[in-house]
């Protein structure tokens, strides 16, 4: 299975630390950020990964390179200027394939077993959901306890930024900056959006403080 990594944020509530260095190139115990997921993807045997980028993007290509140094293979989807989520899977999609591919936020830190996302897909996406963190108090979704994601009822959970997704979610849909989270909100009425919930660390790191929380969860 491949994986993309959405790398193409500016990262403004990290300014002015992201002036000069995009958010996933953030140096945290002594690593970029992004490394820290790209290691914990290959320990589940993930190897193919695409990395999208846009702001500061050239950075990111020539620290990351080719990936051999951390036993994958990288590819770049190019973005003059950031797609949003949806827009950037559209545009990476003749590099992902037409099987279900696992996305994941560079700027999350979590100790997720990606290994168990190994598995068919039902559906056109299937969602890690987390509890509802401080900065997302109000949730995004409903997680049914049958597994199917919905867009009302109680309690609603936050999506942790890791999901599984199937080509189909995104066909007829044309290329440009576009949102993921309307499109998830029409397929979830229709019944197509499964999830699971995942009770371990997870970190969005969105902010300084956040940054230097993380820094002092990886020295302990």
């Amino acid at each position: 299975m491949k994986v993309m990594i959405l790398a193409a944020g500016r990262g403004e509530r990290l300014r002015p630390l992201t002036d000069t260095c995009p958010k996933p190139l953030l140096c945290v115990a002594g690593k970029p950020l992004i490394q820290y997921t790209i290691e914990n993807l290959q320990r589940a045997g993930f190897s193919e990964i695409v990395i999208n980028v846009a702001y500061l993007g050239e950075q990111i290509r020539q620290t990351l390179g080719d990936g051999k140094q951390f036993g994958v293979t990288l590819v770049y989807s190019v973005e003059e200027t950031a797609l949003e989520t949806a827009g950037g899977i559209i545009q990476a999609l003749p590099l992902l394939g037409d099987a279900p591919f696992l996305v994941v936020n560079a700027d999350i830190a979590c100790d997720f077993p990606f290994t168990s996302l190994q598995k068919p897909l039902h559906g056109l996406a299937h969602l890690v959901m987390i509890a509802n963190p401080a900065h997302n108090s109000n949730g995004d979704f409903y997680l049914s306890k049958t597994g199917v994601l919905q867009t009302t009822g109680e309690p609603k959970l936050t999506f942790s930024g890791i999901g599984l997704y199937h080509p189909h979610l995104f066909a007829n849909l044309t290329a440009g900056k576009r949102k993921l989270a309307p499109l998830l909100l029409e397929k979830m009425a229709q019944g197509f959006i499964t999830g699971e919930l995942f009770t371990g660390f997870w970190m969005d790191i969105g902010s300084k403080e956040r940054l230097q929380a993380l820094e002092a969860h990886l020295k302990k």
